[in-house]
């Protein structure tokens, strides 16, 4: 027997987050009603995570279901909200919730107009799409947008499946989805780079070199914020990173030929120069020293004395 208040839930794209959160949602006794999965990953995930939930087209999940969650790329959202607004496929009172990290409720006009009650629901981590991840939603934060007077309803879906909600106003998406792209995606591409200098060296599984000082640097700064800084930057050892530059440098040369590491001095570089901003903000030193490592940095400027501050 079901518990009172629960929901015929219908997921719309059964990629790596609507099949977890379809999961999620019947594990707190909602019932699945229709999945639509259109490539055979997705039509396989779906019978993984929502076994005897039938997979079915979009307008006959939308007909079906009581919430439907729209778990498709930022880009494709509002076409498809649109695309079924003109086939009338939205239905007053239904609750109909995204996971788009950018968009807030804006995107679902269409919904709103439609008499259906427009969410925002975004889980702020990074998915495999296997059973796993419902282990991880516990440890999770949504961000979540909604009318002031739905946004319990947000709120309370994301507690059903373990998580914490936080609220994001609708003017803010961006920016909110901004910082976990800039933290989570731009993370990834730091430590590939880094496993990719190792790897030109030499070094065989780079990765375990990495993987105690990077877990250890994501503590820190998580839990002490800019006090974790450390290294030349922040020591101003202007000789130091002048080096690095040039170590990066002729790394970049010498796989201009497979095109490995064109990107990592770019990246370092401006790494660095905002490391030494932040520096001199938080008075590790003062301008001058700020200006000598600026210097340090300049394209073609590498050649410069290994002098030590």
């Amino acid at each position: 027997m079901t518990r009172p208040g629960r929901l015929g839930v219908g997921i719309i794209g059964a990629g790596k987050v609507g099949a977890v959160l379809g999961a999620a949602l019947r594990a707190a006794e909602h019932a699945v009603v229709g999945v639509s999965a259109v490539s055979e990953a997705s039509r396989e995930r779906a019978e993984t995570l929502l076994p005897g939930v039938p997979i079915l087209e979009i307008p006959d999940v939308v007909e079906r279901a009581e919430l439907v969650l729209l778990a498709v790329p930022d880009d494709a959202l509002g076409p498809l909200v649109e695309g079924l607004a003109k086939l009338g496929a939205w239905q007053p009172g239904q609750l109909v919730a995204h996971t788009s990290g950018r968009h807030g409720v804006g995107v679902l006009a269409p919904v709103r107009a439609a008499g259906a009650i427009p969410l925002a629901i975004h889980p702020a981590m990074t998915f495999t799409g296997m059973s796993l991840d419902l282990g991880r939603i516990l440890d999770c934060r949504f961000g979540v947008t909604a009318d002031p007077a739905m946004l319990p309803i947000a709120q309370a879906l994301v507690v059903e499946m373990g998580a914490e909600p936080v609220v994001i106003a609708e003017g803010d998406r961006a920016a909110y989805h901004a910082a976990l792209a800039h933290g989570s995606n731009h993370l990834v591409t730091l430590v590939a780079q880094a496993a990719e200098i190792l790897g030109r060296i030499g070094v065989e599984e780079p990765d375990h070199l990495l993987g105690p000082l990077l877990r250890a640097s994501l503590d820190n700064a998580l839990a002490a914020g800019e006090a974790a800084l450390t290294g030349p930057v922040a020591r101003g050892d202007v000789g130091t990173v002048a080096a690095h530059a040039e170590a990066l440098a002729e790394l970049a040369d010498s796989g201009a030929a497979d095109g490995g590491a064109s990107d990592i001095l770019e990246a370092y570089r401006a790494m660095a120069l905002a490391t030494a901003r932040r520096a001199e903000r938080r008075g590790l030193y003062g301008p001058a020293t700020r200006e000598r490592l600026e210097e340090a940095l300049e394209p073609g400027e590498n050649e410069n004395p290994r002098e030590e501050l």
